[in-house]
Parts: C-alpha cells; sequence; structure tokens
C-alpha cells in the first residue's frame, strides 16, 4: 500500500464565509486568481466541472472533473484531471480530489485546501513533486484572500 500523497494549504482571512465562499464559486472571481479559468458546472453533486479559459487566443478546457460535494458557505469537494495531458489516461483512478473546507469565527474564515491522493494516479509521483515545488494551493490562497480583503 501507497503511502497517501495529499497537498494541504489553509489561510485566514478576514471576511465573511460568504464571501470567500463567492470568490471560490463565481466565474467573475475564478478567472482572477485561477489563471484566466472560470467553472463551468451547474453545481449539483454529480455534475461535470470544467475549469474554461482562452490560452493564446484558443478557448479551452484546462482542468475538467465533477462535483462531489457543493454545501455553500462550508465545503467544496470536487475531482480534477488535465485532459491536455496524453500521459495521463481520463480514467476515474487518475483523477485527484479537491476539497475546500471554510469555517467562519469572529468575521474571519479560515479556509483549508487539500488536493490528492497522487499516490494512486498516473505519474502521480511527479504530478505531486510539480505541484509541490509550485507552492500548492498557496499562491491562490493569497489571491483569494486579497480579493476578499479588498
Amino acid at each position: 500500500m501507497n503511502t497517501p500523497l495529499i497537498v494541504t494549504n489553509d489561510i485566514t482571512i478576514d471576511g465573511p464565509a460568504a464571501k470567500v465562499w463567492e470568490v471560490l464559486t463565481e466565474p467573475e472571481w475564478t478567472k482572477q486568481y485561477m489563471f484566466g479559468c472560470e467553472p463551468v458546472t451547474d453545481w449539483k453533486p454529480g455534475s461535470p466541472l470544467l475549469w474554461k479559459g482562452t490560452f493564446n487566443d484558443v478557448e479551452m478546457v484546462a482542468v475538467k472533473g465533477k462535483v462531489v460535494r457543493f454545501d455553500p458557505g462550508h465545503s467544496l469537494v470536487y475531482t480534477v484531471i488535465d485532459p491536455n495531458n496524453p500521459a495521463i489516461p481520463d480514467l476515474p483512478e487518475n483523477y485527484l480530489t479537491v476539497t475546500c473546507t471554510l469555517t467562519e469565527q469572529d468575521g474571519k474564515t479560515h479556509l483549508f485546501v487539500s488536493q490528492g491522493d497522487y499516490s494512486g494516479v498516473a505519474d502521480g509521483d511527479n504530478r505531486y513533486r510539480h505541484t509541490v515545488d509550485g507552492g500548492g494551493w498557496s499562491p491562490i490562497l493569497d489571491q483569494i484572500k486579497q480579493l476578499v480583503e479588498k
């Protein structure tokens, strides 16, 4: 059995969970921190989730997956895979799970994000190392914090 490879990051944001949730899920906000991408989904569990953006003047799906859980203001869980990487077959066992958990206290929101498990997916060690070397979710969380606290 492989040791789980899960990337975790968290941040405390000076703002209510409702605002953090809006920034996490609304396209006009996600484009500002998710590499120009917006989520295309109805946010119902089991529904597809496509992260679409324009790259070199071409609209494309950068990441795809499914919504697992959508509990506004509290938790968002979805799966992801890069459909543009031919080295990773588009099979259920190659999808990673992203979990966002929000906890509000005294007007501040703690946002915790995990992504994994890389240990059981194709090219998992390299995908994990690439994510960790890029700071995991920290750069994105920093941008979310800036947007909420503006």
